[in-house]
Order: structure tokens, then C-alpha cells, then sequence
């Protein structure tokens, strides 16, 4: 049997401010997120498994990108924890507010290379992730491709 693609596709609000960025966006703002996650792999053949003919059960990758990606950053700020932003997370975080401190500019492309990172890490080793596509707003988006990324497992 040959590889097949299934795409999951999920939505989030989030907040973030780009610390040193020469725009609006240093500002902090927000977005509705939607994000498509696309895994590959072979269909089960196995006639006794429940699971008789797909890749991957949707409620299975659902779990996983919810727990992973839709649960920690819907409804919350995020910052990179290396720049001044922190004295603000903090008095946010102190007010009840949700924070995240990535190890990273919060940007679409390094949210997308952590989104792929946690997904991979929650796949079986028969399923690999091929793409992601963030899409920040409706004319703009960042994608991830196993492809670009180095060989597969």
C-alpha cells in the first residue's frame, strides 16, 4: 500500500510582542491563528485493528496538537525570555494572565519550527510529520516541510 497525507486543521488566539522589531508588531497584538498539520504514512492493513485503514485516527493527532500546541498558547502572550519583555510577562503572569517565554522570537516561522518539534516528538515511528502551514492572518503564513528539514527517521 502506498503513503498517504492527512491534514488536522486547528485554531488559536494568541498574543505576542516582537521585542526589537522596527514595526507595529513590537508592540503586543494579537492573532488568530490556524494551523494545518499534515502527517504521512501508510493506511493499517491489519483487517483485526480497530484503526483498519487509516494512518493516523484524527481524534488521536487532535489530542496530541491540543495538548501540545492549542491548550499552552490559546489565549496567551507570548515572549521571547531573553529580552526586556520579562519584567512585563512577570506583572502579567502576577495579574493572572497566561505567558509563555520561549526560547524565542515570536514570530510565525520560529512558532511553527517549535510546533513541529513538540508534534514530531508525539508521533508513533510509522507516522512522520510532513508539513505544517501557521497562518498569522488570512494573507499571511509561515510553512514547515519535513522535506526542507533534513532525512526522514
Amino acid at each position: 500500500m502506498g503513503k498517504i497525507r492527512i491534514t488536522k486543521q486547528f485554531t488559536f488566539e494568541t498574543g505576542h510582542a516582537l521585542y526589537g522589531y522596527d514595526g507595529k508588531c513590537r508592540n503586543i497584538h494579537g492573532h488568530s491563528y490556524k494551523l494545518s498539520v499534515t502527517v504521512i504514512g501508510e493506511p493499517i492493513v491489519d483487517t483485526s485493528h480497530v484503526k483498519l485503514g487509516m494512518v493516523i485516527d484524527f481524534g488521536d493527532l487532535k489530542k496530541i496538537v491540543k495538548e501540545e500546541i492549542v491548550d499552552p498558547f490559546d489565549h496567551a502572550t507570548v515572549f521571547n525570555k531573553n529580552t526586556p519583555h520579562i519584567e512585563l510577562a512577570k506583572e502579567l503572569e502576577n495579574r493572572g494572565h497566561k505567558v509563555i517565554m520561549a526560547d524565542y522570537q515570536p514570530t510565525s516561522e520560529n512558532m511553527v519550527i517549535d510546533f513541529a518539534e513538540k508534534i514530531k516528538s508525539r508521533l508513533s515511528k510509522d507516522i512522520n510529520l510532513h508539513s505544517l502551514k501557521l497562518r498569522e492572518t488570512e494573507t499571511a503564513f509561515a510553512e514547515w516541510y519535513a522535506e526542507d528539514n533534513g532525512p526522514l527517521p
